[in-house]
């Protein structure tokens, strides 16, 4: 069992310093609407539900274990540009070696400060900057949980491209997001003291835990905007429902790194969502960049519900005035 945990503490290591899967909020900006994403947080500030988001994957240890996570997460405006989120991710593992057995448990708490520093209706942009704190010792270690705080200090953005000429009116409804995250563990490494088996002397094996670099982006392709500021193309209203995307979630050691090495590993996820009222509902493919990534492809799959949307004046309001959040003109 020993042997399992460590190779679960690595993944779960990873997990816990990228954002929990899902997103805090839906975004509009002029006439784009930047939808929440599955996998990289998007630009957004924002009173939203991700409930559940589930996916399953196989890690890149050795032999692999087939991960599933169930995980929920909560957006709360205190002031129209100052939201908090409160995320929990209960994780399922199963070693595809038959003699090493499974375990499940939560992962450590998660808490996003965000705050909206720049929007431009007129060009699509947005900026938002924050920090995300993983509360060290709140989940179980049997599924890679850290029993110590890690702090990452967060930059999104978004760019919707319906400023372009008439010339490009075809790719007004590309936009792309980003973020740009630096995971700082509270402890620099871990030593762990045992006793050798065949000599009875005292060992010591100690753990570096790296900082971490983690960056990503999407590029999508919004249908409701395509009929709402470009053409109408008398689509089915399904389609006029969609916004195809491809999402890249990476994670690069970059400090104290002796025992993780400093290779980048990631997934690359197509995908779509079907955006309605008052929710949107989102599955991607996970494809691994590389063996340490994984071993095949996995999926996510996600229901979010836009809670300023369902209860503009009630708990979809910020706690602290500010206006009630428009609904998007071309996709509620």
């Amino acid at each position: 069992m020993s042997n399992f945990r460590a190779q679960a503490g690595l993944w779960g290591a990873a997990i816990a310093l990228v954002p929990l899967s899902g997103s805090l909020a839906h975004e509009i900006v002029g006439n784009r609407f930047f939808p929440a994403t599955l996998s990289i947080d998007d630009p957004g500030v924002n009173d939203e539900l991700s409930i559940p988001t589930v996916d399953s994957f196989k890690t890149g240890d050795v032999p692999p274990v087939r991960q599933r996570d169930v995980s929920g997460e909560f957006s709360k405006r205190i002031t129209e540009d100052f939201a908090i989120a409160l995320g929990s991710t209960y994780t399922f593992l199963s070693p595809t070696d038959p003699t090493i057995p499974g375990a499940n448990g939560f992962q450590n708490l998660e808490t996003t400060f965000k705050y909206r520093v720049f929007r431009d209706p007129g060009h699509e942009f947005v900026m938002s900057v924050g920090l995300s704190i993983e509360w060290g010792g709140t989940g179980s270690q049997n599924v890679g949980a850290d029993p110590f705080n890690t702090y990452t200090p967060m930059l999104w953005f978004g760019k919707g491209f319906g400023d372009l000429p008439d010339t490009f009116s075809w790719l007004r409804p590309v936009a792309v997001t980003g973020q740009v995250g630096y995971a700082i563990p509270a402890r620099n490494f871990t030593t762990t003291f045992g006793i050798d088996a065949d000599t009875g002397e005292l060992t010591a094996d100690t753990e570096f835990h790296p900082r971490v670099l983690n960056w990503g982006g999407t590029i999508q392709y919004s249908m409701p905007y395509l009929k709402s500021s470009v053409v109408d193309l008398g689509l089915p209203e399904f389609i006029n429902h969609l916004i195809p995307l491809i999402e890249v979630n990476l994670q690069t050691p970059v400090a104290n790194t002796l025992t993780s090495g400093t290779t980048t590993t990631g997934t690359i996820n197509p995908g779509v969502l079907w955006v309605g009222n008052k929710f949107q509902m989102g599955i991607e493919a996970l494809i691994p960049i590389n063996r340490q990534s994984g071993t095949n492809v996995g999926v996510i799959a996600q229901l979010h519900l836009y809670l300023d949307d369902i209860d503009p004046r009630g708990i979809g309001k910020p706690i602290f005035g500010g206006p009630v959040q428009p609904a998007s003109p071309f996709a509620r």
